[in-house]
């Protein structure tokens, strides 16, 4: 994104951009040991990619009349999902299908379901996550998904002067207009801040309801003290290795950030304490649906250096980066850590592997990103969707937080309230507990498309009416058969990815 500050054309040397990149990932990966007990081997969060590459090995080297009929179904959805990807990357089939029917009227015109993106997305990637995650989770998704659009969405619309020029852009929703006429609505625009505050606070609260096990891994940051439990500590990652690891990487990034982009070193410490906070957001995002929202825990970051340093968007995108690349690390190591934990795998040799990866993983992205993005123009010619909102709400933030609509500041006050009020609830009636919204879940239904929520959705019906009729059958097969349809489709799209990038397919 940066290459879009200033008309820039030339892209930044690749000693900062490889420094970058290292001390990024390297943080995620520091900050994730504290969590790596509480998430995993006390609240047993699914972490569903997880499980889904644990049942594969599973599958692959089991032996047995039952282990081979689990084989049996997972390469059967393997199979399906692959093509299934395959079909979805050559276009033979649509990416999504609009649903029909009109939302409300606005100013005369009608504004329709497909208008506002809703669809259903033929993946069984998403259904079969839906399976795994169960009808909780989803359930909330897809309740977030209905209020968005159908209620908050309408509403948001009347409140919006489409006819005043430039208003339509980030103040309120993006719109493609033709004239006075809406023509497209990207919802999102304006829900990821309910949703973002949403999430950030349920997993702030969560952390903190959880304070004695947190306590207890924190108490060994500074010191090599056995746990009282010989074999336990023998394999997990010591706490002390966060300060081994984390102090000289936080030392490198606030250099990196004074040096190469001018941001005061005390900014750059601030980028990672809010990296600490919105890793443990996105682990939990990850853990309970498998869903990782970066984008959203950018934007938090985003929001907070608009106070900060309201007129400095390379310090609001560059601070935001550190913070979600960070966030993503983490979840990319707990699901790894998911299905080491599965298959009773050595966390700290996982800890030790996925550290030396980041090495591997520099070598691989810095020079790939060189040849893909030699300058601005090619970047522009990508149109990355992502890079381009991270950029607008740079932008519309340059001035300060109070480009952000109202609608928008009274959405992140009700989304950090409930944010707040569902963990407490379930810490008070954990018994209500499968009563309740799953925060998370509910959270990211404001920040993801509807055609997510509701593939969800589906696949969890789908289970939950399969252990309904036959428990034993479901507890033998549904996991099997959605880590199927989970690896295929995933590893279709990494292959065709991979075909794109050398030009072999277009």
């Amino acid at each position: 994104a940066l290459l879009l500050i200033g008309g820039d054309e030339h892209r930044m040397g690749w000693i900062p951009v490889t420094a970058w990149v290292f001390l990024t990932a390297a943080l995620g990966v520091f900050l994730a040991i504290p969590m790596k007990r509480q998430m995993i081997n006390v609240e047993q969060l699914p972490f569903p990619s997880g499980i889904a590459a644990a049942e594969t090995l599973r599958s692959l080297y089991a032996k047995g009349e039952e282990a081979v009929h689990k084989a049996r179904a997972l390469l059967g959805t393997l199979f399906a999902g692959g093509v299934l990807g395959l079909a979805r990357s050559f276009e033979y089939i649509p990416d999504a299908i609009k649903l029909p029917g009109t939302v409300t009227t606005v100013r005369g015109q009608a504004i329709t379901a497909s208008m506002l993106g809703m669809s259903f997305e033929p993946s069984l990637l998403l259904i079969a996550a839906g399976m795994i995650v169960g009808l909780r989770v989803s359930a909330s998704m897809l309740f977030g998904a209905l209020v968005n659009w159908l209620v908050l969405t309408p509403a948001v619309l009347h409140l919006t002067d489409w006819t005043s020029p430039g208003k339509h852009f980030f103040g309120h929703m993006e719109a493609a207009m033709d004239g006075n006429t809406l023509v497209a609505i990207k919802v999102t625009r304006w829900s990821l801040w309910l949703g973002t505050a949403l999430m950030v606070t349920s997993g702030l609260t969560s952390f903190a309801l959880g304070w004695r096990t947190i306590v207890r891994a924190f108490a060994g940051l500074g010191s090599t003290k056995s746990s009282g439990d010989a074999a336990m500590d023998r394999i997990e990652v010591p706490a002390s290795w966060m300060l081994l690891g984390g102090v000289p990487v936080t030392i490198g990034l606030m250099a990196l950030c004074w040096i190469s982009f001018g941001i005061a070193p005390w900014l750059g410490l601030l980028s990672v304490v809010l990296s600490f906070v919105l890793a443990l957001v996105a682990c939990r995002a990850t853990g309970e649906t498998d869903t990782t929202p970066i984008g959203a825990m950018g934007k938090i970051t985003q929001f907070i250096y608009a106070v900060l340093s309201p007129a400095d968007k390379t310090i609001n995108l560059m601070t935001a980066g550190i913070t979600a690349g960070a966030a993503g690390s983490s979840a990319d190591l707990l699901t790894d850590l998911k299905s080491g934990y599965l298959l009773g795998a050595n966390p700290r040799k996982q800890f030790i592997a996925q550290f030396l990866g980041v090495f591997f993983g520099v070598l691989a992205v810095v020079p790939a990103w060189y040849l893909m993005v030699p300058n601005k123009k090619a970047l522009e010619a990508f149109n990355p969707p992502a890079t381009n909102m991270w950029f607008a709400v740079a932008e519309a933030l340059s001035t300060g937080i109070q480009t952000i609509p109202e609608s928008a500041r009274y959405a992140i006050v009700v989304g950090a309230f409930i944010g707040i009020i569902l963990p407490i609830l379930e810490n008070l009636f954990p018994k209500s507990r499968r009563f309740l919204p799953s925060s998370m879940g509910l959270g990211l239904a404001f920040v993801v498309s509807f055609a997510n929520s509701l593939s969800f959705f589906i696949g969890s019906v789908i289970a939950a009416l399969w252990m309904k009729r036959s428990k034993e059958s479901g507890e033998r097969f549904i996991v099997p058969l959605a880590s199927g349809a989970i690896a295929g489709e995933s590893l279709a799209a990494a292959a065709f990815a991979i075909l794109y990038s050398l030009h072999i397919v277009g």
